[in-house]
């Protein structure tokens, strides 16, 4: 039982992560319409503005991975106006690829000022956690709470606010929105912008527990594409579910079968699911 505890805290800290990544790319396909591959580089620009923000600035860990998300965030909606604004009236495969040189371009960048090496950041609280004899690091806890926290935030923003419900209406029929009066260029923007900011988040949580690479976000790529086309394309709940699916898959068949063998089990068990139900775990928009 002390394993599978110890797994279970390994699968809710990996499954935030996850989620806060899932979420922004949910929103920017259900609003925009757009496979935003490029999202993969935003999380892993969020992971190095992080390390420069710690070792260039001296700053703490708090302020960097704040600097981090509003850089990214500012990334993300100057991204949509320069790249995908002009390509809202051509075919689906345009944005696509555009995406994908953006993806290239941002990985290059990386290399060119950082290098190729891996980079290593430092929790910012040490030790471990002995709760009830499981032994939990401080930094895993870390996660699975702020997680917590701007998973509540962002669905207080999306239910409980005006501009929230400007984007949601965007996402449920673009045209209509436009009709009654809402600035469908500036949701769009600010939606971009709200998912740099959740995949630099998740990036700057879960850095101290990884090596930093320009290489993280096509990894992070597949397993998010992976988790929004399992909860249902543009579901917010299926994007967390999605989330939470995918890293208990990976977490314990690593633990209980093999770790060779974690990504293959998770991307085995969305085969299933989708098998069973081609749309999804979630409809679009719920």
């Amino acid at each position: 039982m002390t394993t599978f505890f110890q797994q279970l805290f390994n699968a809710m800290a990996l499954g935030g992560v996850y989620a806060l990544v899932a979420l922004g790319l949910t929103l920017v396909y259900g609003v925009m319409r757009v496979p935003n591959f490029a999202h993969g580089g935003l999380y892993m620009l969020g992971a190095y503005l992080t390390y420069a923000s710690l070792t260039g600035l001296g700053i703490g860990y708090v302020p960097s991975l704040l600097l981090a998300a509003v850089g990214v965030a500012l990334l993300a909606a100057l991204m949509e106006r320069v790249i995908f604004y002009p390509l809202r009236n051509a075919p689906h495969v345009s944005p696509m690829i555009a995406a994908i040189g953006v993806l290239f371009f941002l990985e290059a960048a990386v290399q060119l000022i950082w290098g190729p090496d891996f980079k290593q950041i430092p929790a910012p609280i040490n030790g471990i956690v002995d709760i009830g004899g499981v032994i939990v690091t401080w930094q895993r806890l870390i996660i699975i709470a702020a997680s917590v926290v701007v998973v509540v935030a962002l669905n207080y923003f999306l239910k409980r606010t005006l501009t929230g419900a400007t984007i949601e209406a965007m996402s449920q029929n673009r045209e209509g929105a436009r009709l009654v009066g809402i600035n469908t260029n500036r949701v769009g923007a600010l939606t971009f912008a709200i998912s740099g900011l959740l995949a630099a988040a998740a990036a700057a949580l879960i850095a101290p527990t990884l090596l930093v690479s320009p290489s993280m976000g096509e990894v992070m790529n597949l397993k998010v594409f992976a988790i929004i086309i399992l909860g249902g394309m543009g579901s917010v709940p299926g994007a967390i579910v999605g989330a939470f699916l995918l890293a208990f898959a990976e977490t314990f068949g690593g633990a209980y079968i093999s770790l060779d063998f974690a990504d293959v089990i998770g991307f085995a068990m969305l085969v299933v699911v989708l098998a069973i139900r081609p749309q999804g775990l979630f409809k679009r928009g719920t």
